[in-house]
């Protein structure tokens, strides 16, 4: 039996290895517990829990298993009738149920699946978590013969809070087709759902649970096909999602691939100059500075915090954050649920290129020129073994120079991996990953030539360590 832990958002593991029926209901059981210790005895008017889950192999078998095992200890569930994406889930777990539960390993590769939990439209944060992780094998699992739960289709739930948020008739006076890479996903089919009037020109929407053996990650390296596709039709945008849709890449009409750091500059931008957005602005520790350079022209309060977008979404729940972001596509903001959503993204971009007249290409130039240029890569090493993160970040420091590709060293941070801030917000981390076993080296300066010289050295100055 595996050791069940939760990593950055929600328990994972390789299928028929560690993610197995048997250790997906010891977590089924955990999770019966917690919520029959925390659940309130008065809704609100919502029902106690809802199931869903992606396109991976088995992930329906796992989450009818889930559902029958919480149905069995007599908590009130409902099972989703077909694959969504788990902003659907989080959606829900904010209007109309107490606790959501996603079976999904979202960008990871297809031989693996997991389990995420969603309370009040976000991410479960680390007391939870933990709670839960208390429970595994503390009751055997309780399976009762025909306690199947009821199955029912609530993804127009999940439409109508979308077209709340987002100006569909401006979205829909774009011109030009969008382009649509759903990478095998489980959002496949919603861009066109949502709005059916915009030609879009839908990309990898197929049903494959060996995702034709691609990772489904929306990183510039797998959209080489996405930009190609954008300059040949003409397309406005290019939109791809990660394998549960709740992260986003977007290519511009040129085909050039907009980095999270660009992205969320421009949304941020966009939302402090049109809407009054105000409060705190909060990123994970892997992204770079030019939110920290808008904050403070706003005069608005700055945060890093850990990797994982539950860290920004706990924020979110118990502080005045208006802004919030991780590296890996994942975005929000005060006024929508406190969780990621690749198709609210998508949507509100292209209803800024509405209201603004202006194409991807401009809104993005225009951001950098005001702000600075920013050439921010990610460069991802398997790992033959675990690493621990704590002690490859003190060899790390103690092994560290004072210049770096004459760059001068200014701080150095040691919260969730090495992050090394130079001269002018220039930066280099380097960590293991929290999800899979890969070594992340990140970086950002004014070029990416420099910025991929930067990751290059991070990997050599890691390499020793990892063997």
């Amino acid at each position: 039996m595996a050791d069940i832990k939760f990593g950055t958002d929600g328990w994972r593991g390789i299928i028929a290895w560690d993610f197995t029926f048997e250790n997906a209901r010891r977590m089924a059981q955990a999770l019966a517990n917690y919520i029959n210790e925390n659940a309130p005895s008065d809704l609100g008017g919502k029902q106690t829990a809802v199931v869903g889950f992606d396109r991976r192999f088995l992930s329906d078998r796992f989450a009818a298993d889930i559902a029958a095992i919480l149905r069995s200890n007599k908590i009130d569930v409902v099972l989703l009738d077909k694959p969504v994406s788990t902003p659907v889930i989080s959606c829900l777990s904010m209007l109309n149920f107490w606790m959501g539960i996603m079976v999904t390993a979202s960008h990871n590769p297809p031989q693996w699946n997991g389990i995420k939990v969603k309370i009040d439209g976000g991410s479960a944060d680390s007391r939870v978590t933990k709670e839960i992780e208390s429970f595994i094998d503390k009751n055997p699992v309780l399976y009762l013969h025909g306690q199947k739960a009821p199955v029912k289709n609530m993804t127009e739930a999940y439409f109508k809070y979308l077209k709340s948020k987002i100006n569909i008739k401006k979205v829909e006076s774009v011109k030009g087709p969008v382009a649509v890479d759903y990478m095998y996903g489980s959002a496949a089919g919603f861009f066109k759902q949502i709005t059916p009037k915009n030609k879009i020109i839908e990309m990898r929407s197929e049903y494959d649970p060996s995702f034709k053996g691609i990772q489904p990650e929306p990183v510039e390296a797998n959209l080489k096909e996405l930009a190609e596709t954008v300059v040949k039709n003409k397309a406005a945008l290019g939109v791809a999602f990660d394998g549960d849709g709740d992260r986003v890449s977007l290519i511009d009409e040129k085909g050039n691939y907009m980095t999270p750091e660009i992205l969320a500059a421009v949304l941020l931008d966009y939302l402090i100059k049109n809407k009054k957005l105000k409060g705190r602005v909060v990123q994970t520790f892997s992204m770079g500075y030019m939110l920290k350079r808008i904050a403070r022209k706003e005069n608005m309060p700055f945060e890093e915090v850990n990797i994982g977008f539950k860290h920004v979404a706990e924020k979110m729940a118990l502080e005045d954050v208006a802004f919030g972001v991780e590296e890996s596509g994942g975005y929000a903001w005060k006024g929508n649920m406190p969780d990621r959503d690749g198709l609210l993204v998508a949507l509100y971009f292209l209803e800024i290129m509405a209201s603004t007249g202006k194409k991807a290409s401009e809104i993005t130039d225009a951001v950098q020129k005001t702000y600075g240029s920013s050439a921010y890569l990610r460069s991802d090493y398997p790992l033959s073994k675990p690493v621990d993160k704590n002690a490859l970040t003190e060899k790390l420091k103690k092994k560290l120079p004072k210049k770096i590709l004459n760059f001068k060293t200014e701080e150095i941070y040691a919260q969730d991996g090495l992050k090394i801030i130079f001269e002018g917000d220039s930066w280099l981390l380097i960590r293991p990953s929290g999800t899979e076993p890969v070594l992340r080296v990140y970086g950002e300066t004014a070029d990416k030539k420099t910025t991929k010289a930067l990751l290059d050295y991070g990997y050599k100055l890691a390499a020793p360590f990892l063997k």
